[in-house]
């Protein structure tokens, strides 16, 4: 067992700003498109071509400042980082060193002892480079540069989270940040929104901070929380053990679910950064900031406390519903017209964000415009009125909802009504009686749950259909007469 420590844990984001083009020319920002041909002499860094900045890139940087909580530097510059890999074709990359867009400001994520303020350290304008690819040849690395040049806001904390939880909390909430304020679409699966964790560990508080290890490749949150958790463990092993510690970065394995050496740590001297001749530094003008300012919409924290004081809902109902705008813009909606809150935050929960997350692709296109908040909450009625069990409705009618169909129209065809007839579930339960001769002996020697076994072998048997608040007394019933 590994000596307690103390962690330190720093973020930094790379954030896909959501422009058509890309930061210093018009070509496409596009995912998926074959390999080199959204490219040109800029982004190619041909000799003689010149960067230009994209004016729909800055605005949407400045109100990714601004919906942070930060401030807007008064002068605007760019920067060369020099560095050299085979994915950056001008052997540099335009980014911004000590004129960033602006420093500051915070997130706030909920923790077990309350809220605790995420404080950023800066959001600078920069270019991704482009991507190796490794997997079409064994002998051969491959060069796409379609993603040289794409806009990216780079979002850096201070070193003031604890631990992974904290982390992936931070993560979460800037997510739900960005998406709502219209900066970034956040959606990792098409590399929007990248994530770098610095990790150092000390046995005491008044230490200095221990070395800094980078992990890269982290693709996902859950991944970001793995790592570091991973890399605690192993650091806190390695100084027990009297080993010392090197700034590094790392890769983290998602496969083996462990990091390993890729290089080490550079310093921010060792870019060599110089000011970038081709783009001149310009001042930022209050107007411009305010008027900004003004165009951000009521941001996720400020939702999800709205929600909670007008509709009473738990802290995690509510958060999971302001998470994203189209959904609590469809639960107001539903409840409009249908005044069990309790009920619609249920059905939002369960059945609209499971079917979302298996059917992404759809979602993607359609969102929610297909499922119609009166449709859901006919669906509801037809459960409440005793008409559709509710496992029915969740598992064969709501599918065919969010395609458009009545739910009326669905269980008619369908023939799913719900059999509440004392007759035919006496049917359904003689049967399974028979067929489970164990569970009945379980039940006679004095284990209740026996009955919740069967209540489900007949739900099994009907298909659903069975009224289940009729199965149990029912059941109990009938093993009482054997």
């Amino acid at each position: 067992m590994s000596a307690q420590v103390i962690v330190t844990i720093g973020l930094e984001t790379h954030v896909q700003l959501k422009s058509r083009t890309k930061i210093f020319c018009s070509c496409a920002a596009e995912f998926g498109s074959t390999p080199n041909s959204n490219v040109c002499p800029v982004c190619l860094g041909l000799p003689g071509s010149l960067p230009v900045l994209n004016r729909k890139v800055f605005s949407l940087g400045l109100r990714a400042v601004l919906a942070l909580g930060g401030t807007p530097s008064e002068v605007i510059k760019f920067d060369r980082k020099n560095y050299f890999y085979p994915d950056l074709p001008k052997g540099y990359q335009i980014s911004q060193f000590d004129h960033p867009l602006g420093r500051g400001g915070f997130v706030e994520i909920d923790t077990p002892t309350g809220v605790k303020q995420v404080v950023l350290n800066r959001l600078h304008l920069e270019e991704d480079a482009g991507k190796l690819i490794h997997d079409n040849s064994p002998t051969e690395s491959h060069v796409d540069l379609n993603r040289a040049g794409t806009p990216l806001a780079e979002i850096v904390t201070e070193p003031c989270l604890d631990s992974s939880e904290e982390a992936y909390e931070y993560l979460t909430n800037l997510k739900a940040i960005l998406k709502t304020a219209g900066v970034s679409d956040c959606d990792m699966e098409k590399g929007h929104l990248r994530c770098d964790a610095n990790v150092s560990i000390r046995k005491n508080a008044a230490d200095p901070l221990g070395k800094r290890v980078e992990i890269k490749n982290l693709n996902s949150f859950k991944a970001v929380k793995a790592a570091i958790e991973y890399e605690v463990k192993r650091q806190a092993e390695a100084l027990e053990k009297g080993e010392v510690m090197v700034q590094e970065t790392r890769l983290w394995d998602d496969t083996r679910q462990k990091t390993f050496t890729m290089r080490s740590k550079e310093d921010a001297h060792d870019y060599r950064y110089f000011p970038e001749p081709d783009l001149v530094p310009f001042h930022l003008e209050v107007s411009e900031i305010e008027e900004a300012r003004k165009s951000l919409p009521t941001l996720p924290r400020a939702r999800k406390e709205n929600l909670m004081a007008k509709y009473n809902l738990s802290e995690y109902d509510a958060r999971l519903i302001c998470a994203d705008q189209e959904i609590e813009n469809f639960f107001e909606d539903c409840v409009k017209i249908y005044n069990d809150v309790k009920t619609i935050a249920i059905w939002i929960k369960g059945s609209v964000f499971a079917y979302r997350a298996e059917n992404s692709d759809e979602f993607k296109k359609f969102g929610l415009s297909r499922l119609k908040p009166q449709l859901l909450v006919q669906l509801i009625g037809l459960v409440d009125a005793g008409t559709l069990s509710l496992q029915v409705a969740k598992e064969k009618v709501f599918p065919e909802i969010v395609r458009g169909f009545s739910p009326a129209q669905v269980v008619k065809e369908k023939g799913l009504t719900q059999v509440s007839d004392t007759g035919a579930l006496e049917g359904w339960i003689v049967e399974v009686i028979a067929a489970n001769p164990k569970v009945v002996e379980d039940f006679k020697s004095g284990k209740e749950s026996a009955v919740m076994f069967l209540v489900g072998q007949v739900m099994k048997k009907s298909q659903g259909k069975a009224n289940p608040g009729m199965l149990g007394e029912l059941i109990k019933k009938k093993l009482k007469e054997i």
